[in-house]
């Protein structure tokens, strides 16, 4: 079950980086490109599991929704409504899954009983 969140939740996290580019690729290709590198580097920077600066939760979590919500955004804005509805609550789900089974431990738990 596990797996299948994770592999259900880098889906999301690739269909982010397709409505916002498909979005701001309507506008002009250029922002095709920028969009989804904005959030690329939003997401390595703060977001990702090896990140540097990695923010904690609950502002990780807040993030997360605000970049799920944009996508929405994103996909309605370029007509497909069913899509972002899809998208909308595939993000969410995996967005609260991925806290029930964290994909890392927490530094130094390893070896510790339940880890």
């Amino acid at each position: 079950m596990k797996a299948a969140a994770l592999t259900l939740r880098f889906a999301c996290e690739l269909a982010m980086l397709v409505g916002v580019g498909w979005c701001g690729w309507e506008v002009t290709p250029v922002l095709g490109f920028v969009f989804p590198l904005v959030f690329v580097v939003v997401w390595g920077l703060l977001l990702a599991p090896k990140a540097a600066r990695r923010l904690r939760d609950p502002w990780r979590f807040a993030l997360e929704l605000v970049l799920f919500a944009l996508a929405t955004a994103a996909f309605v804005s370029v007509g497909e409504a069913v899509v972002a509805i899809v998208f909308a609550v595939a993000a969410v789900v995996t967005a609260v899954v991925v806290r029930v089974w964290p994909e890392m431990p927490e530094p130094g738990s390893l070896g510790k009983p339940g880890s």
